[in-house]
């Protein structure tokens, strides 16, 4: 049975400044950024998704109803009497560069925090042994079986994705003397953080649904489960890259367009 893939696409988008349109949604290279997340799942064999929608919701739901339409050859019966002569409205031509997918669309309210938007989708998980949790802003190369396999291995409720970024800004390095001994351009950063990339058993769910409404999955949900000894950190090494502004959208642009780093599929 495929794991379900969750995917948090409901916040506001505040770094982004006063934007019209869903961040998920801007193109890179043709497509929106959620389809990228979609397609590096689906390169693994995960299939199944289910949306948590908030902000702007209505734009998500938008592109999946059209995306028949939207993705492949068209022809139209027009002018024709409805129904009479058999003929369906709508052909669809070529096939979509993907295996088939089914994509659940939930509303789960427009100030909603994550544990809680993830628990507001426990209806369309409890049939599942786990579930992946992703965030709809972010891509990378991760080897998704080998994230799998990892969870499985060490037995716990849940794994992270742990990522080690670059400092934004470069950096002097100076000794006792304050005699400048040279420069870091934008040096890994010492520490991890949180890539998304998550599975978490069904068990996780008990907690999710605590508090349908302000139950912070960063601040709550996983530090409880770090304290119960049920997290486990895996590492990922290769690319990673979010969307939080739009210097974070022209960067994945330009690296789509340069050398495509999280193309798996």
């Amino acid at each position: 049975m495929t794991t379900p893939v969750v995917i948090l696409c409901g916040g506001q988008g505040t770094r982004m400044g006063d934007m019209l349109n869903k961040k998920e949604l801007i193109d890179i290279g043709g497509r929106p950024l959620l389809w990228h997340v979609l397609r590096i799942f689906s390169a693994h064999g995960h299939n199944r998704f289910v949306l948590a929608l908030g902000h702007l919701g209505d734009q998500v739901r938008r592109y999946f109803l059209e995306y028949e339409a939207m993705s492949r050859d068209v022809t139209l019966q027009l002018g024709h009497p409805e129904n009479k002569d058999g003929r369906s409205p709508l052909t669809f031509g070529d096939q979509l560069d993907h295996p088939a997918w089914e994509v659940t669309l939930v509303d789960t309210g427009l100030a909603t925090e994550k544990g809680s938007r993830i628990g507001r989708l426990a209806p369309y998980l409890a049939t599942a042994d786990r579930f992946f949790v992703a965030y709809g802003e972010a891509v990378a190369n991760i080897d998704l079986s080998a994230l799998l396999a990892f969870h499985l291995a060490h037995g716990k409720l849940a794994t992270v994705t742990g990522i080690q970024v670059n400092f934004q800004y470069g950096v002097i390095e100076a000794d006792d003397d304050n005699a400048v001994t040279g420069f870091a351009e934008k040096p890994l950063l010492p520490y991890l953080i949180n890539g998304g990339f998550m599975i978490f058993e069904r068990a996780v769910l008990d907690l999710l649904t605590a508090d349908l409404e302000n139950l912070d999955l960063e601040r709550t949900i996983l530090p409880q489960l770090a304290a119960q000894n049920e997290l486990q950190l895996y590492r990922h090494t290769g690319y990673w890259q979010s969307m939080k502004t739009l210097n974070d959208a022209r960067k994945l642009q330009m690296d789509w367009q340069e050398k495509r780093p999280w193309l798996i599929w």
